[in-house]
C-alpha cells in the first residue's frame, strides 16, 4: 500500500490570510517609524533653540558693558541689531528699561532683552538681567518655548551700595 501525501500546497485562502497578517504587521510598523521621526524632529528642533537661546545669553556676557545693546550676528565686526526701549516689536513698554530685540533663523525666534534694575540709561544702571526666549511650532503647531536668564553687573558702575 502506497501511503497518501498531499502535494496540493498551500490553499489561496492560506495565502490571503497570511498576506494580510503580514501587511497589517508593516502598516503597525510603519505607523511607529511615523511617530518616533515625529519626535526625533522635535527634540532637534528643542535642542536647537536651548543651543540658540544660550548662544544669546553667551554673547551678552562676553561683550563689553558699552556694546551690550548691540548685537554682531553673522559676526562681521558690523552689528545688525540695536536693542530699544521703544515699546515697537518685541519690546512691550517703552521707557520701562527693557530693552528688547529678536532675531529669526531656521523656524526658530529668538527674543532677547536686556532688563534695568531702574528704569533709565544703561550706564546708570548697576545690574541687569539678561533673558532669552526661543520659540518654535512644536506637534500640532502648537507653540514651544525655551527659556534662559543669567544676571551681568555693570563693572564701571559708581552709584549707591
Amino acid at each position: 500500500m502506497k501511503p497518501m501525501q498531499n502535494d496540493q500546497g498551500m490553499s489561496l485562502v492560506e495565502v490571503m490570510v497570511s498576506a494580510v497578517i503580514a501587511g497589517i504587521a508593516l502598516m503597525g510598523m510603519l505607523g511607529a517609524v511615523e511617530i518616533s521621526s515625529r519626535y526625533a524632529q522635535q527634540s532637534v528642533m528643542s535642542s536647537r533653540a536651548m543651543e540658540l537661546a544660550q548662544a544669546r545669553l553667551d554673547m551678552k556676557r562676553s561683550v563689553q558693558w558699552p556694546l551690550l545693546l548691540e548685537d554682531d550676528l553673522d559676526r562681521d565686526g558690523i552689528a545688525e541689531t540695536h536693542m530699544t526701549d521703544d515699546g515697537t516689536g518685541p519690546d512691550v513698554t517703552a521707557g520701562d528699561g527693557v530693552y528688547t530685540a529678536m532675531h529669526e533663523r531656521d523656524g526658530i525666534t529668538v527674543v532677547w532683552a536686556v532688563e534695568t534694575d531702574l528704569p533709565g540709561p544703561l550706564s546708570a544702571t548697576g545690574m541687569v538681567r539678561i533673558r532669552a526666549t526661543a520659540s518654535y511650532a512644536g506637534r500640532n503647531n502648537e507653540k514651544r518655548e525655551v527659556q534662559m536668564a543669567t544676571m551681568r553687573a555693570n563693572p564701571s558702575y559708581v552709584g549707591q551700595r
